[in-house]
C-alpha cells in the first residue's frame, strides 16, 4: 500500500515539475538548449558498471590516512585524473594523527570480564580478514589509565545529565557508558568530561542499528554483535583539521601548538565497543532502573548505576605527525579561468570504506572521466574546474581543511562554489547548502530521472517529504510546492572549511533512505556489503554523478552565475521567525514549570515506571529584542525583490564576482562565541550536536543555553552581517 501511495505521489509531483518553467537560471533560452545538449552528452559517458568497478578496486584493501593502502589509493586516483586529461597532482600536508598502542577494557567487579575489542573476519566478506586494518578505537581520545564505577548515561547528551542530576546521580570520578546515536559521537565524551567523568565508553545498542531493526550482517544489513563504529572524537565544533595548526595549512614548516594545549582535543580516554562487549558491563549495573526512553534492546533490565560494577580502561596512542595526501585536478576555463568551480569527495576510510567514502568518490571520478572525454572532443568549460580527492576526512576533515586554510585568500577571491559528496546509497536525493543556490538545485533535480521510479529525482524526493510530514496541513503544504527546500549545513564532511570558515557558497549531494544498515566505520563497510545492501546495480552512483556533474557544468558554463538571493532572504526570514518562537516558547515553558514546582505538582505524581523527576526552578526568561534582525531583514527583502525584478542588471555577467562573493558578507570576522574559527552567521555545527546544524547559531545557542547578554550581542552581529549583504548586493538591483 505504501509503495503504491508513494508512486502516486511521485507521479503527482512529477506532473507539477513538468508544469514548471523549464528555463535554466543564468541562461538564455538558446544557452539553455545548448547546455541541455552538453549534459545529455555528459550522461552518455557515465557507466554504472564502471562505477562498480571503481568501488571494488578502491575498497579492495584498508586505506586510512598515512597507510600504505592510503598512499596507493591516492596514486591510483592521480593516474585516473591524468588519463582523463586533467592536470593533476598530489598535494601533501603533515598532520597529527594518533593510532593506538594499547587498548584495555575490563570489568573488575562484581564479576570479571575482559572486552574482546575486535571484529571477526567473515567468510561471506572477502576483505574482512585483511592485514592493515585500524583497530577499533576513537581517534583523538586522550591517553589514560583509569578505574572507576560505571554509570549508564543513555546517549550522553546534556539533557541526559540533567536527568541524572535530578535523580541524584553524580558522574564525577566515574567512567560513563553511552549509546551511539542522537548526536555526533564526539559530543558524548565532551559532555562527560564537562561533568567530571574520567573516562567514556561508547557502544552501539541493537535497538539503534542491530537486530532490533532487521537481520544482522552477513545475513542482513544491520550491525552484528561484534561490529564497532570507529570514529573521530575531535571537538570539531571548536575547529576541524589538524589540531596543531588552526587557521593555517599544516605544511612541513608550519608553526604548531603543543598537543596538550590544543583546545579541540579531549582530556579523558574514550573507547568504542560492540554490543557483545557492552552487554556484560550493562548487565552488571545496579542502581535505579533506567527510564523507558533510555532502554535499549539487550535482553535484560537496564540500570543506571553507580554501584558494584567497576571497570578499568587503559588507552595509549602514538601521536605522530603523518602525511596527508590530497589529489587536486584542474581543467582550465577558457573565458573566466580565475573563477573556480570546486568539487570534492574524500578518499580515506577507517578500513575499506566501500560505502564511506568510495561510493561517493567513484561517482566523482566518473564525472571527471565524462568531462575529460567531452574535453577531448572539443568542450572547454567557461570557468576552471577543480576536482579534489581529500585525504584525512575521517579523523577530522584534515585534508580539506588544511588545503582550504593554506589557500584561503585565493579561494575567497576565485571560488564560485564548492560542491561536496561523501558516501552514497540507494533512495532519495539529499541536498544541503547555501540557500542562494536552492533554485539551481531544484532545476538540476527536475531534469534527472530517478533510476528506480522513472520520475525525476526532484519528484521522488518531494513525495518522500510529503509522506514524512507530521500533519495533514504540512503534507498539503509540501505537496503544493514546486520544489524542495535544501537543508542547512552542519558539519561532518569536507564542506565545513569552505562555507563556514571562508564563506564560499557550498552544496552537498548524496542519495540515501533505502540503504539502511550497521556497517558504518566497521570492517564490514566492504564491497561485499555494498553490492548486497546499498546500491547493487550502482545506478544511484550514476544518479549522483548526474546530479553533481550537471551542477558543476551549469555553474561552470553560465554566462550569468545562477544565484537566487530571493531564496536566501526567504530562508533567513524563516530562521528569524523560528528564533522568535523559540524565545516565546522558552519564556512560557519556564513560567509554567516554575509554577508547577512552586505548587508542588510534580511531587504529587508517583508513577515511578515513568521516572518523572521534578525540574529545578529556573530564572525567568527576559524579553529579547529581535528588532535589529527584523529591520535588517526588511532591507534584505527590499533589495532581493529589486534584484528579482531588474532583468537588465540581473543578466549582467560583469557582476558575477558580486554574486559569488556575496556569501562572504555573512561572515563575522570575530567568529562565533567560544569558537572563532566558525565565522558564518547563518550556519554552523551545534556546540552540543556536532554534525547537526544550528541555524543563526550565535543567537540560537545563546537562547538555548540562557545566555541573555550574549543573545543580544549576537542579534546585533547577525543584523550587521545581513546589512552588509544588503549593501553589497545593491549593484545587482540598479539602486
Amino acid at each position: 500500500m505504501r509503495t503504491r501511495f508513494l508512486l502516486a505521489l511521485c507521479l503527482c509531483a512529477g506532473a507539477t515539475a513538468r508544469a514548471q518553467d523549464k528555463k535554466m537560471l543564468g541562461y538564455t533560452d538558446n544557452e539553455a538548449a545548448s547546455q541541455q545538449q552538453l549534459e545529455a552528452r555528459f550522461d552518455q559517458q557515465l557507466s554504472s558498471s564502471h562505477i562498480g568497478e571503481t568501488i571494488k578496486t578502491l575498497s579492495s584493501r584498508p586505506h586510512h590516512i598515512s597507510s600504505a593502502g592510503g598512499k596507493a589509493v591516492a596514486e591510483d586516483i592521480l593516474q585516473r585524473f591524468k588519463s582523463y586529461g586533467w592536470d593533476a597532482e598530489i598535494v601533501t600536508y603533515q598532520v597529527l594523527f594518533p593510532t593506538p598502542k594499547e587498548r584495555v577494557l575490563e570489568m573488575t567487579s562484581p564479576t570479571t570480564y575482559k572486552a574482546l575489542l575486535k571484529e571477526p573476519a567473515l567468510k561471506e566478506d572477502a576483505t574482512s580478514g585483511q592485514e592493515g586494518q585500524l583497530p577499533t578505537y576513537n581517534a583523538w581520545s586522550a591517553d589514560g589509565d583509569v578505574s572507576a564505577p560505571l554509570v549508564f548515561v543513555n546517549y550522553g547528551l546534556p539533557e541526559d545529565y540533567e536527568y541524572l542530576e535530578r535523580a541524584g546521580i553524580d558522574v564525577r570520578g566515574k567512567i560513563v557508558i553511552a549509546k551511539y546515536g542522537r548526536s555526533w559521537r564526539g559530543i558524548k565524551p565532551k559532555v562527560a568530561q564537562e561533568h567530571g567523568a574520567i573516562g567514556c565508553i561508547i557502544y552501539s545498542d541493537p535497538k539503534d542499528d542491530g537486530y532490533f531493526n532487521g537481520d544482522v550482517y552477513p545475513q542482513g544489513a544491520f550491525k552484528n554483535e561484534y561490529g564497532v563504529q570507529r570514529g573521530s572524537v575531535m571537538d570539531m565544533v571548536i575547529y576541524p583539521g589538524d589540531p596543531l595548526t588552526p587557521n593555517i595549512g599544516a605544511t612541513a614548516n608550519a608553526k604548531r601548538l603543543d598537543r596538550l594545549q590544543a583546545p579541540n582535543l579531549l582530556k579523558i580516554p574514550v573507547l568504542p565497543i560492540s554490543y557483545h562487549d557492552a552487554a556484560p558491563l550493562l548487565k552488571a549495573l545496579d542502581g535505579p532502573v533506567a527510564p523507558e526512553a533510555w532502554r535499549g534492546a539487550l535482553p535484560f533490565t537496564y540500570h543506571i548505576g553507580p554501584g558494584k560494577a567497576k571497570v578499568h580502561l587503559k588507552l595509549s596512542f602514538d601521536w605522530q605527525i603523518r602525511p596527508c595526501h590530497n589529489v587536486i585536478a584542474k581543467l582550465k576555463g577558457t573565458e573566466e579561468p580565475d573563477q573556480w568551480v570546486v568539487r570534492g569527495n574524500h578518499h580515506d576510510a577507517w578500513v575499506n570504506g566501500a560505502s564511506d567514502p568510495i561510493s561517493g568518490l567513484a561517482a566523482l571520478l566518473e564525472e571527471a572521466k565524462a568531462i575529460g572525454q567531452l574535453s577531448k572532443e572539443g568542450f572547454k568549460p567557461r570557468r576552471t574546474l577543480v576536482y579534489c580527492a581529500w585525504d584525512g576526512e575521517e579523523p577530522g576533515l584534515l585534508g580539506s581543511t588544511e588545503w582550504a586554510e593554506d589557500h584561503a585568500a585565493e579561494l575567497q577571491e576565485k571560488a564560485v562554489v564548492y560542491i561536496n559528496s561523501d558516501g552514497n546509497g540507494r533512495g532519495f536525493l539529499g541536498a544541503s547548502g547555501s540557500h542562494a543556490l536552492e533554485t539551481l538545485v531544484n532545476q538540476v533535480a527536475r531534469d534527472i530521472t530517478d533510476p528506480q521510479t522513472n520520475v525525476s529525482i526532484l519528484a521522488r524526493r518531494q513525495a518522500s517529504d510529503v509522506l514524512k510530514a507530521a500533519t495533514t496541513r504540512q503534507k498539503k503544504e509540501k505537496l503544493s510546492r514546486q520544489g524542495i527546500n535544501i537543508s542547512a549545513m552542519g558539519s561532518g564532511s569536507d564542506y565545513s572549511s569552505f562555507l563556514q570558515h571562508l564563506g564560499v557558497p557550498s552544496l552537498d549531494f548524496g542519495f540515501s533512505g533505502e540503504d539502511a544498515g550497521g556497517e558504518y566505520h566497521s570492517i564490514y563497510d566492504s564491497y561485499d556489503d555494498y553490492v548486497r545492501f546499498k546500491d547493487p546495480t550502482f545506478s544511484y552512483g550514476v544518479a549522483l554523478s548526474k546530479t553533481a556533474g550537471h551542477t558543476v557544468l551549469r555553474i561552470a558554463n553560465s554566462v550569468v552565475l545562477p544565484f537566487d538571493f530571493r531564496k536566501l532572504y526567504e530562508t533567513v526570514n524563516g530562521y528569524v521567525s523560528e528564533l522568535t518562537e523559540l524565545a516565546t516558547d522558552l519564556r512560557e515553558t519556564t513560567a509554567l514549570e516554575n509554577q508547577l514546582v512552586k505548587e508542588n505538582k510534580y511531587q504529587l505524581v508517583t508513577d515511578t515506571a515513568k521516572h518523572l523527576l521534578p525540574p529545578a526552578a529556573k530564572a525567568p526568561v527576559p524579553y529579547i529584542d529581535f528588532s535589529p534582525l527584523q529591520n535588517a531583514l526588511a532591507g534584505l527583502d527590499s533589495i532581493t525583490q529589486a534584484i528579482s525584478s531588474n532583468k537588465q542588471l540581473a543578466g549582467n555577467p560583469a557582476l558575477n564576482k558580486i554574486r559569488y562573493q556575496a556569501e562572504q558578507q555573512l561572515l563575522n570576522e570575530k567568529g562565533l562565541p567560544s569558537r572563532a574559527w566558525y565565522k558564518h552567521t547563518l550556519y554552523a555545527p551545534g556546540f552540543y550536536t556536532g554534525y547537526g546544524v544550528k541555524t543563526v547559531p550565535g543567537v540560537r545557542e545563546a537562547i538555548e543555553q540562557r545566555r541573555w547578554t550574549e543573545a543580544a550581542e549576537q542579534i546585533d552581529a547577525v543584523a550587521a552581517a545581513i546589512n552588509r549583504l544588503t549593501k553589497y548586493l545593491q549593484p545587482l538591483s540598479g539602486r
